[in-house]
């Protein structure tokens, strides 16, 4: 059968993609190719995924209302979906919440009606974020902590699609899993995120701010780790045993890494010292998050296997090539 994969042109949903495809599945993505960072690189992604057998794509706009419904209709066969798509980076939504708002929030309505009425729907996986903890001072963050204290709209709006994925789940008793995602990295990732932000400042001789005076820690995720989480968790849908068959679990590397030895590896692999300038902590932002992923191992196998000393060379390799570096 078929998966509907939303955010296909995304950092994690091109890497989906090709995973589902490389087991045979066929893949029906979903992306507006929006101009939050250089469409050409999701541009990129999509070229190494319209080749490879199985792959069909719709650039759609969730936010649109039935824009997503109408492309569903050329697809009898999807049975799961992984919505990926959203409004992302915590900063960002300072500058422009409307967008946050209606990605994240009116896009993920779209997402639920289409599940809604899709025949034999197996299982919908979303996205949410580790952002939903918030305020929360406790180490590392349990999906059973409290999420009341958003610092950012960004998390706010993924705290609503987990409200509402609930609520779908218990009146129409869809299987829904929501995933808090923990700083990914990797090949092909996010130029507002910290691994690119950092090796285009070292490759460039520019400095670094490095907020709340460096003293940051995050659990820093290998992008084929997330992978095999989404896949992992796909394959194993919530049972409906008279509550709402609905779940949420933590996919993040359970390490708890300071910003500056993220740095210094960076710095390793790139063969170069970056320029630093410490900065004070930003409106929205955390200083510490960390995942406690003890109901993920137990409920679908899920075991990271990727340091930031192996993924981020990896990296730096990838980011070298498509650079021309």
């Amino acid at each position: 059968m078929t998966v509907l994969l939303t955010g296909a042109a995304g950092f994690i949903g091109y890497h989906t993609a090709r995973a589902l495809l490389r087991r045979g599945e066929e893949v029906v993505g979903i992306d507006n190719l929006n101009s939050y960072y250089d469409p050409s690189l999701k541009e990129a992604r999509l070229v190494g995924l319209r080749d490879l057998k199985g792959f069909r794509f719709h650039k759609v706009d969730l936010a649109e209302r039935g824009g997503l419904a109408a492309a569903v209709k050329d697809h009898p066969g999807i049975d799961r979906i992984i919505h990926l798509a959203a409004q992302a980076g915590v900063r960002h939504s300072l500058i422009d919440p409307h967008a946050y708002v209606a990605a994240n929030i009116a896009g993920h309505l779209e997402v639920l009606e289409a599940g809604r009425h899709l025949k034999g729907l197996k299982h919908l996986v979303f996205a949410s974020s580790s952002s939903v903890y918030g305020g929360n001072t406790k180490l590392p963050f349990a999906v059973e902590d409290p999420v009341d204290t958003p610092q950012s709209l960004y998390a706010a709006t993924k705290k609503a699609d987990e409200l509402m994925s609930y609520s779908y789940s218990h009146l129409f008793r869809l299987p829904i899993t929501g995933l808090r995602f923990f700083t990914v990295y990797g090949p092909w990732g996010r130029p507002d995120m910290a691994a690119w932000i950092f090796i285009k400042a070292i490759f460039e001789g520019k400095p670094i701010q490095l907020f709340n005076n460096g003293e940051m820690r995050r659990d820093f995720t290998f992008i084929d780790d997330v992978v095999a989480g989404v896949l992992g968790c796909l394959d194993r849908p919530p049972e409906d045993k008279g509550e709402p068959p609905y779940r949420i679990y933590n996919i993040g590397n359970n390490r708890c890494e300071e910003l500056k030895h993220f740095l210094a590896v960076l710095e390793k692999a790139a063969g170069k010292k970056a320029v630093v300038q410490l900065a004070p902590m930003q409106p929205g932002d955390v200083a510490a998050t960390y995942a406690d992923i003890t109901a993920t191992s137990r409920d679908f196998g899920f075991e990271p296997k990727t340091s930031i000393e192996e993924g981020l060379p990896k990296f730096v390799e990838w980011y070298r090539g498509y650079h021309g570096v």
